[in-house]
């Protein structure tokens, strides 16, 4: 089998699993070092058996630093735009929310922290998506910290890889 259908194989194995859980990401997250002293923090919005994320969107905009948000724009690749409210996340390409053309864009480069999508991680800190490479793009020129948040049931010893794929700096366990 080759990595891109391997991928595949985990994907639909991945998408029984239930809702993720992620009543303590809030804490756990805000409270990491890398993430305390970041001046903006990469979030999205969790959909389908993703944690929600808008307590954190919340935790963070009474903290005062910069909620961003990605936005999926053709070719693969995002572009991230400063969110002020959940009210500025609205339906978007895949049905993802994300925030509208009315929120500034922000440079790549003002990212401090990001908090990764995933349907799988594995112990490298290796993370499966949803095959669109978005991530693995932006994670290739991302010099901040970058966290996912991994229940037990989604964590595996090792995901299939290809040269394009990208670690994140930290797996957030249970």
């Amino acid at each position: 089998m080759t990595v891109p259908e391997e991928k595949a194989v985990l994907r639909r194995a991945a998408a029984a699993l239930p809702k993720v859980d992620a009543a303590r990401l809030p804490e756990r997250f805000l409270a990491l070092p890398q993430v305390e002293k970041a001046r903006a923090v990469l979030l999205f919005d969790g959909v389908g058996t993703e944690p929600d994320t808008r307590p954190l969107l919340r935790a963070l905009l009474r903290s005062g630093r910069r909620a961003v948000y990605p936005v999926c724009l053709p070719g693969n690749r995002l572009e991230f735009r400063l969110v002020s409210s959940e009210a500025d996340l609205l339906p978007g390409r895949f049905r993802i929310p994300a925030p509208g053309p009315g929120c500034p864009l922000v440079p790549p480069e003002e990212v401090d922290a990001a908090l990764i999508p995933h349907v799988l991680c594995d112990r490298e800190n290796y993370r499966l998506g949803h095959g669109g490479g978005y991530y693995d793009r932006f994670l290739a020129e991302f010099s901040g910290f970058s966290v996912c948040f991994c229940p037990p049931e989604r964590l595996v010893d090792r995901l299939p890889r290809d040269g394009f794929d990208r670690p994140v700096d930290l797996v957030l366990t249970g």
